[in-house]
């Protein structure tokens, strides 16, 4: 624990200027990135009498050894510095809002030549247009359905884009008239993109407009005794009425507007927002957040919010009005952000009556029902997770809380497919971008010893190797940041400590492979799972934790985290090397052939389901290598698991009975291979 005022910055050096600054602890990492107006005013409040901070402002402190600043001319550059940095350090003490599940959204292509509309998950690409997030994949896709009948425009892979246009033949969207074609030119590239344009304008609430134009088409159309056109015409607009009924109108006066509701305890605060464009809502989305800082407002939390979630959006993304629950200090600054980044008025403003404030209310519900299903489904709150780190900090007698803790699991098969894995957990919950699986190289068979040994020494030298990187001038802590990109290096991160999966023998190896790299100060304890015991290094009797300890709790989370993905990662590699080995025995079948097989279905399991219409479905396949394979598939498993090998249909590729005996010149399934 370090003293705030070892590394307090002389009187007079701290600038009264708008500026970022950012706390780093003794090992150069940056754990709080905060901006002020006027930097000496808030710098000096964080190196008052101990007693008068917060308790998590408390622990920032303490844990910082270093404090430095940048000043900046104006409260907008500000924000986007202090954005910068937090998006590049991560820092511990910080708010940061995440998922608290996954929300499908709705995606066009623009970047593709015939633009492509698709429901997915995850991180927003460039040059992607993105609708929503929905609470409900299904429901995208309903509705998209529907819209394809009035806007045909493509919605296949690239694949089945790429086949069509080679055979020249439209798939069955193109002949049941819901999607134009593109790949086998009924429509031009400029006739498509404009089916497209329409289909976002729609998308994006220009809902009046299209329905008021399909309308006078109609009447034109029958005016002109065109009645078949003009029933089409009919049918669409039908459409477009079936999918504007899914969503209510909220807001009478058709604006765009993001509603923003927090639901907070002492802990924890829970973000909801709702998107509604063009006075109806188009999706949802729930976020939550530990309140490290503690000395955040829900202005404050507001405003981190509210930087988080439109930084790097493009000018569509950011409505007309975003209402909040309480105005932040800086939201000039953040009005004139958001401006400069649409290119057009924005307005945040917290509602006072009428239907925004009902909405308000609403959405509060949801924040306040985000938080309470968070509450019963999290583990423990950050109190105990700070207790549970304490606890391991004092029985294994280590200088510092673990505040990053590494577990490494090996998993094999009778000493085959030889797999590890590393898991890290910071603060005491799951870091899974820092996850890393290891397949082992320099071990013959089952021995978790040399195994553990080879990981901890290839992970290490990685560690050592990036330091090694670091110039003479450079700042001692400079190996934490990459001097070429100015990011943060994956493994440069040295562990609180290390935990091996098992006893004495691996954390003996541990502890030597270790000592051999000369990293002989980075503590090392395993976890045995037959009575929990912890065991150190060179020591004859194991640590008994309480079994109600917090800190043996999350000792035992870290390591079935670290064994479940080794399991995973395991499987995925037996369940690939058993379709290889079974295929291996099918005659006349090729690796090209194999590749398409592997691609196309990936596991043994789903294989063995699959007909033979299936299998001869795919490109290269006839109706009789197609019989080959599911005959070798499913004689093979099922010899496998009764000793006898079945005898299949050949028009179907069901198993006909265990009783009956195999057909003359069936291979034989390999008895020593099974599937668990």
């Amino acid at each position: 624990m370090a003293d705030p005022s070892s590394y307090r910055p002389a009187p007079g050096s701290i600038p009264d200027s708008p500026g970022v600054y950012r706390f780093s602890d003794s090992g150069g990492r940056v754990i709080y990135v905060g901006k002020a107006k006027n930097l000496r005013a808030r710098l000096s409040s964080y190196f008052q009498d101990l007693v008068n901070l917060h308790p998590r402002t408390q622990a920032m402190v303490t844990t910082a050894a270093k404090v430095e600043w940048t000043v900046v001319s104006t409260e907008v550059e500000s924000l986007q510095l202090e954005y910068s940095w937090i998006k590049e350090y991560d820092p511990r003490f910080n708010v940061k809002y995440r998922d608290d599940k996954s929300y499908p959204w709705l995606a066009i292509t623009l970047n593709e030549e015939y633009p492509r509309v698709m429901v997915g998950r995850g991180q927003k690409k460039k040059g992607v247009r993105y609708f929503g997030p929905y609470s409900h994949a299904w429901a995208i896709r309903e509705t998209v359905d529907l819209l394809l009948r009035v806007f045909p425009m493509r919605s296949c892979s690239k694949g089945v884009f790429n086949r069509h246009r080679q055979i020249g033949r439209p798939c069955l969207l193109g002949y049941i008239g819901k999607c134009a074609a593109p790949c086998t030119g009924q429509v031009t590239q400029e006739e498509h993109r404009q089916i497209v344009d329409d289909f976002a304008a729609f998308l994006s609430g220009q809902t009046a407009t299209y329905v008021r134009r399909l309308q006078k088409e109609m009447q034109a159309a029958a005016a002109e005794l065109e009645y078949e056109r003009a029933a089409k015409i009919r049918d669409d607009l039908a459409a477009l009425e079936k999918a504007l009924a899914k969503n209510a109108v909220v807001l009478g006066d058709g604006t765009d507007t993001d509603v923003i509701a927090l639901s907070e305890d002492p802990l924890e605060v829970a973000v909801q927002i709702f998107y509604v464009r063009g006075g109806r809502i188009r999706g949802e989305r729930g976020f939550i957040a530990d309140k490290a800082d503690g000395t955040a407002s829900t202005g404050d939390l507001v405003s981190r919010f509210i930087q988080q979630t439109y930084a790097g959006d493009s000018a569509d993304a950011i409505p007309r009005e975003i209402l909040v629950p309480t105005m932040p200090e800086d939201a000039a600054a953040l009005t004139e952000w958001l401006e400069a980044t649409r290119g057009a008025r924005v307005d945040i403003r917290v509602p006072q009556r009428g239907d925004k404030k009902a909405l308000m209310e609403t959405v509060e519900r949801n924040a306040l029902q985000t938080l309470t299903m968070h509450k019963t489904k999290r583990a423990s709150d950050l109190t105990t997770r700070n207790q549970a780190l304490e606890e391991i900090q004092a029985a294994l007698d280590l200088p510092e809380a673990p505040l990053r803790l590494e577990c490494y699991d090996v998993s094999n098969l009778q000493g085959t497919e030889v797999v590890a894995s590393m898991v890290v957990f910071e603060d005491g919950l799951p870091r899974k971008s820092e996850y890393r699986r290891f397949v082992i190289k320099g071990v013959d068979g089952q021995n978790d010893v040399a195994s553990i040994a080879e990981v901890l020494t290839r992970r290490f030298k990685r560690l050592l190797d990036e330091r090694a990187t670091m110039t003479a001038d450079e700042d001692p802590n400079g190996a934490l940041i990459d001097p070429e990109t100015g990011r943060a290096r994956k493994f440069s991160y040295a562990p609180g400590l290390v935990v091996v999966d098992g006893g004495p023998p691996q954390v003996a190896a541990a502890r030597q492979a270790m000592d051999e790299l000369g990293l002989g100060d980075i503590p090392v304890c395993g976890l045995a799972k037959r009575l929990e015991e912890v065991w150190l290094p060179d020591e004859e009797d194991p640590v008994i934790f309480s079994r109600t300890s917090e800190g043996l709790y999350l000792l035992q989370r870290l390591r079935d985290e670290a064994h479940r993905f080794a399991i995973t990662h395991h499987r995925s590699r037996r369940s690939k090397s058993m379709v290889e080995s079974v295929l291996d025995e099918v005659p006349g079948l090729g690796e090209v052939r194999r590749k398409t097989l592997l691609r196309h279905f990936g596991s043994l399991k789903k294989l063995r389901l699959a007909t033979i219409d299936e299998v001869s479905d795919l490109p290269g396949f006839g109706r009789r290598t197609a019989e080959s394979v599911v005959l070798a598939v499913n004689a093979a498993a099922t010899k496998a698991e009764t000793g006898r090998a079945p005898s299949v249909n050949t028009a179907t590729g069901e198993i006909l009975g265990d009783d009956v005996p195999a057909p003359a010149g069936t291979p034989d399934g390999d008895p020593g291979r099974t599937e668990n």
